[in-house]
C-alpha cells in the first residue's frame, strides 16, 4: 500500500469537499480496513455501537442501490459505498458485550457494571419510540468518522442522505429485518475532481448564546 501521511484533524476537517465524481481506481483492502478500524472507534450512546456498516461494491448492487437512491450517480461512480444501518435493539442484544468487553478492559468495576445493567434498560425504555433516532444518530456519528478518514487518508467522499429505505435494505438482503434503520450513505473514493467550496453562513445566522435567537457575534 501506497504510504501515505495523514492529514491532522482541523486538517482534515477544513480541507474536505463532497465529491460528486470519482475515479474508477479500487481502494486497496488495507487501506479500507484502515478506514473501518477508525470509523468503529466512533463514540455512541451506552458504547452500545448499533452501527451496522455494509459496504457495496459489487457493481450489480451498486447499480441497485443508486435506483433505490433516486438515480443517484455518485454511487456509480464511487468503488465504495458505505450504507450506515442502526439496529434499534442492539440495546438489548449487545449489552451483555458491551459491558464484558469494558470490565476486560478494567473500564468499569464490579459495582459500576451492576450499575450499568440497570441504567441503561431504564434509559432505553423511557426513550420509548425515541430509540430508532438514537440508533441513527449513533450510526450518523460513525459516517462522520468515516468522511474524516478518508480525508486524512488521501480519499474523497460524499454523504448521501436521500432514498427508498425498502430498496436500499432490498439491496443489502435485510428486507426481513424490521429492527434494522437505514442512517446514511456514503460514497467513498479517488476524487476526479477538485470539490467546490460553497461558503459558510456568517456564526450569528445559525450559532446561539443560550438561547435559539441569539446570535454569537
Amino acid at each position: 500500500m501506497k504510504q501515505i501521511t495523514p492529514l491532522d484533524v482541523s486538517s482534515a476537517i477544513q480541507q474536505r469537499r463532497s465529491i460528486r465524481a470519482f475515479k474508477p481506481d479500487p481502494i486497496e483492502p488495507a487501506l479500507i480496513r484502515q478506514l473501518i478500524n477508525l470509523t468503529v472507534l466512533a463514540p455512541s450512546s451506552s458504547n452500545l455501537q448499533p452501527w451496522r456498516i455494509i459496504l457495496v461494491q459489487n457493481p450489480e448492487k451498486k447499480a441497485a442501490l443508486t435506483q433505490a437512491c433516486f438515480d443517484e450517480e455518485i454511487i456509480a461512480s464511487a468503488p465504495i459505498t458505505f450504507v450506515f444501518a442502526a439496529d434499534i435493539n442492539a440495546w438489548q442484544k449487545d449489552m451483555t458485550l458491551m459491558l464484558d468487553l469494558a470490565k476486560q478492559n478494567k473500564a468499569y468495576a464490579d459495582e459500576e457494571i451492576k450499575h450499568f445493567k440497570k441504567a441503561i434498560p431504564s434509559f432505553f425504555g423511557r426513550l420509548g419510540d425515541k430509540t430508532r433516532e438514537c440508533a441513527v444518530k449513533d450510526a450518523t456519528i460513525s459516517a462522520t468518522h468515516l468522511v474524516l478518514a478518508a480525508e486524512s487518508l488521501g480519499l474523497s467522499t460524499c454523504f448521501i442522505n436521500g432514498w427508498l429505505e425498502y430498496q436500499v435494505k432490498e439491496v443489502i438482503e435485510a428486507s426481513n429485518m424490521p429492527n434494522l434503520a437505514i442512517a446514511v450513505l456514503v460514497a467513498v473514493g479517488y476524487a476526479a475532481e477538485p470539490g467546490k467550496n460553497l461558503g459558510r453562513f456568517p456564526l450569528s445566522a445559525n450559532v446561539f448564546i443560550d438561547k435559539f435567537g441569539k446570535g454569537i457575534e
